[in-house]
């Protein structure tokens, strides 16, 4: 027999013990009921039908009470993402050979910004009791773990006794409140008239759609899935079709079990419930209608377009321009001498290339989409091989400017970059400005990421017109020296300073190529890095060898470019923790947010990656400096670091419930503030702090 069949049995059959007793009670009787456990937020006790055990009986009718005082909560036995349910043990209970407990219908609601499943207001778990010698007197004896929340969770352990003389009668108050619950606890289809459809997870298993009918219709319904003890679902979308006999739903997914359990489904639907095992199936039932997006207007378009065209002029300015600044002013150096006409030309080219990488970027998004892949901003820097591809460029670049070697037309596919005139040609321009756009992407900056939120939450003509208001931000510089070809002319006269400025710019490039080898470490680990390094380092002194005959030089530039972009990918190890932190971060926990907020401690949450150069200037101006880092380290607040330096579903489901696809993303909660205050992308020391002391602010009112 199944666990749900035997739960429905015995929730029929206590129903009718006390429906009986009802009938058969006359006057009034003393109230089988213990002594009470009584805290500000609960009162607790334990209920029994029967004033005594009958001659003859072999099962009691009982309950757990549990009177809720006003904003209190407790949980069901699949709570969801954060809670407990509640835990008895019978141990010194006498006389019982076994009790089952039941659970009535569970109500859902949110808290911290997470879905929980409990009850909000009083409860009673009805309890059947199966005796070991029939008709003779009993003791039920439970220890009872309940977990009662409100702003703060309090643990309560307490134990409850009850002596059931031997005696006739029923107690018709307690039998009543019993019979109250027995009628929520879900029973099996049969009485409720509900029956399962087909369950089945989506492609990339994030969400789980289920289908259900009911003879009679729905009204009200809820839908409460169990996949194991640590499975954890959202919020339903549930659509009623065929003049509401059908439900369809669907709910994220937010964790599931290793191995998978048995899938479980509980139906609410007002005063009737029903729990039903369910097969998940490979078919993904289709729902009884689409539900149409709501379609900005042009006004809001445009409104955001021009969010994107500053946050992308913006970026021009961010921590992360030190990869990019060698470039632009090397872009500016080399058309010293040339013509208005062709400094124009070629700094409207150079506007092109990055107009080009951010079509092309939005081309990628909405392919990565359409696949069901997370889409956000930089998460390019997450994939080892793009990563080797930029070392292997800067790296170069750096190299040629530091006079290493030159290239030149006889040389290898670099040369394409140069005209045959020996002076720069528009396809190095058109390179420079789409390499400028490449490294800039780590980087968020003020507006960009509203701008970048809302394109990647749209449709595909919102993606393309932020893409391209973003890129004409970023592209803004070259085109006002296009505008304004004179403003070359003011440089100085050639001479030794474009030599030493030759240098500058090679070894900041030369910073640049460390920093991704550092990146690289975090996304595919020290023995990846070390080799890649290695093979930059060989293949530069291959192109510095100017003697080597091409014949050696062109199979050997082969082999180890080759070689340098499949390294990472192939000695990729696992993601290790990052101890060198001056802060103690905790490793990113999304249910344990609530659990510890609901303790009465603070958590600052951030959301950052290796690749990230903005979280770098976050962590390195404001997090890891006093006097935000002693607030960090404070009793009662805990750091928790979410690294999305390699990918990561859970993060990008969690930053994406904000709205948000790109970092840094920072967020604080506590007591005064449960659904977090989510900061701007630059921190300040003001804005850190006065976020952490409005969330410390509910604990430190209850302490006072």
């Amino acid at each position: 027999m199944s666990a749900d069949s035997f739960a429905t049995r015995c929730a029929a059959t206590l129903s009718a013990a006390v429906l009986l007793g009802l009938t058969l009670a006359s006057g009034s009787a003393r109230a089988a009921v213990s002594e009470p456990y009584v805290s500000d937020a609960v009162t607790a006790r334990l209920l029994v039908a029967q004033d005594g055990v009958a001659e003859g009986v072999r099962a009691l009718s009982a309950g757990l009470e549990l009177e809720l005082a006003p904003g209190w909560k407790t949980y069901w036995r699949s709570p969801g993402e954060v809670g407990l349910p509640p835990r008895i043990d019978w141990t010194g209970s006498e006389n019982i050979a076994d009790v089952t407990f039941l659970w009535p219908a569970p109500e859902r609601f949110r808290a911290f910004g997470i879905e929980n499943i409990g009850y909000k207001s009083d409860v009673v778990f009805p309890l059947n009791v199966t005796l070991k010698t029939p008709g003779a007197p009993a003791r039920l004896q439970a220890t009872v773990f309940a977990l009662i929340c409100s702003e703060l969770c309090v643990p309560h352990d307490f134990t409850l006794s009850l002596d059931i003389p031997a005696a006739s009668g029923i107690d018709s108050v307690a039998a009543a409140r019993i019979a109250q619950f027995v009628r929520k606890v879900p029973d099996d289809g049969s009485e409720s008239g509900m029956a399962p459809g087909v369950a089945a997870l989506n492609a990339d298993k994030t969400a789980l759609i289920f289908t259900a009918t009911s003879a009679t219709g729905f009204s009200d319904p809820d839908v409460f899935p169990e996949l194991g003890e640590n499975g954890a679902f959202g919020a339903p979308d549930i659509r009623l079709g065929d003049r509401g006999r059908q439900l369809w739903a669907t709910l994220p997914l937010f964790s599931a079990p290793t191995p998978a359990a048995a899938l479980k489904i509980t139906i609410t639907d007002g005063a009737r419930a029903a729990t039903f095992g369910v097969t998940i199936a490979d078919q993904v039932p289709e729902p009884p209608f689409t539900i149409r997006k709501i379609i900005p207007g042009v006004g809001e378009l445009a409104w955001v377009a021009a969010l994107a065209l500053l946050g992308g002029l913006v970026l021009n300015v961010m921590p992360c321009v030190l990869p990019v600044l060698s470039i632009k002013l090397g872009s500016v150096i080399k058309t010293r001498g040339h013509s208005r006409t062709r400094v124009r030309a070629g700094f409207l080219v150079s506007a092109g290339g990055v107009m080009a990488f951010m079509w092309g970027l939005a081309a990628i998004t909405l392919a990565a989409r359409a696949l069901g892949f997370s889409v956000g901003w930089g998460l390019q820097f997450q994939n080892p091989a793009f990563l080797a591809l930029m070392i292997l460029l800067v790296t170069v670049f750096s190299a040629n400017l530091l006079g290493a070697f030159e290239i030149t037309l006889p040389s290898s596919w670099q040369t394409r970059m140069a005209r045959a005139d020996g002076s720069p040609g528009y396809a190095g321009d058109f390179a420079t400005g789409a390499f400028a756009a490449v490294l800039a992407t780590p980087c968020s900056a003020p507006f960009l990421g509203t701008a970048v939120a809302f394109a990647l939450a749209g449709r595909a003509i919102d993606i393309f017109v932020v893409f391209t208001a973003l890129g004409l931000g970023l592209a803004l510089p070259y085109m006002a020296i296009a505008a304004m070809p004179g403003l070359v002319t003011r440089l100085p006269k050639p001479g030794r300073w474009m030599a030493a400025l030759k240098v500058v710019l090679g070894a900041l490039l030369g910073l640049t190529a460390a920093w991704l080898l550092w990146v690289l470490i975090g996304v595919a680990g020290p023995r990846a890095a070390l080799t890649t390094a290695g093979l930059m380092a060989a293949l530069i002194m291959v192109l510095a060898l100017r003697r080597m005959p091409q014949a050696w030089r062109r199979p050997a530039l082969a082999v180890l470019i080759a070689a340098s972009l499949l390294a990472p990918g192939l000695l990729r190890e696992k993601a290790s923790p990052n101890s060198a932190a001056r802060t103690a971060w905790v490793a990113f926990d999304r249910p344990a947010i609530a659990r510890l907020v609901a303790e009465g401690t603070t958590v600052f949450v951030d959301v950052t990656a290796d690749w990230c150069l903005t979280c770098k200037a976050n962590k390195a101006l404001v997090l890891d400096r006093e006097p935000v880092a002693g607030a960090l380290a404070a009793p009662g607040v805990v750091p928790m670091l979410a690294d999305w330096t390699r990918p990561d579903d859970t993060i990008s489901r969690y930053l994406q419930s904000f709205g948000r696809y790109g970092i840094p993303f920072n967020i604080v909660y506590g007591p005064g503030a449960p659904e977090g205050i989510v900061l701007p992308e630059l921190l300040s020391t003001d804005a850190v702090l006065d976020a952490i002391k409005q969330a410390v602010g509910g604990a430190a009112a209850a302490a006072g």
